[in-house]
């Protein structure tokens, strides 16, 4: 890996950090969901921001590999494995380690979705910037 792309990771990590701190707070202010239509909650929103910003800042890491046309696919599913993995990984904590959470399947679902808009906002974002170039 590149020095300069570590460091243009590092808004990814720091939010990772971030992420893994709000989700680790005592849960006892957030309400609980008891079905599928109260997974429209701000709750829910906050998942899809906090995973969406993150899958944004790493494929911003990632920028300079994006702008070559044969790298671009390889770092949007490594991206996206990571967001899925990162999201499962929350809600196994809170389940398990973090004291008064429960971690549930709305909650990874809201981490996925928001991971994928991330990425999706990423490349629309910078669609004509990066389409251009070719490797």
């Amino acid at each position: 890996m590149r020095k300069d792309t570590a460091l243009n990771l590092l808004p990814g990590v720091i939010w990772a950090i971030v992420i893994l701190i709000l989700t680790g707070l005592p849960g006892n202010y957030f309400p609980e969901i008891h079905s599928f239509w109260d997974w429209v909650s701000p709750d829910k929103m906050i998942h899809l921001f906090m995973f969406g910003s993150f899958t944004f800042l790493v494929l911003w890491g990632f920028r300079v590999q994006y702008s070559l046309k044969k790298d671009r696919i390889k770092l949007i599913i490594i991206t996206a494995i990571l967001g899925f993995f990162y999201g499962g990984l929350t809600e196994i904590l809170q389940s398990t380690i973090f004291v008064r959470r429960d971690g549930n399947i709305y909650d990874f679902m809201a981490n996925v979705i928001g991971g994928g808009l991330g990425i999706l906002f990423f490349h629309i974002l910078f669609r004509n910037k990066y389409h251009s170039k070719e490797s």
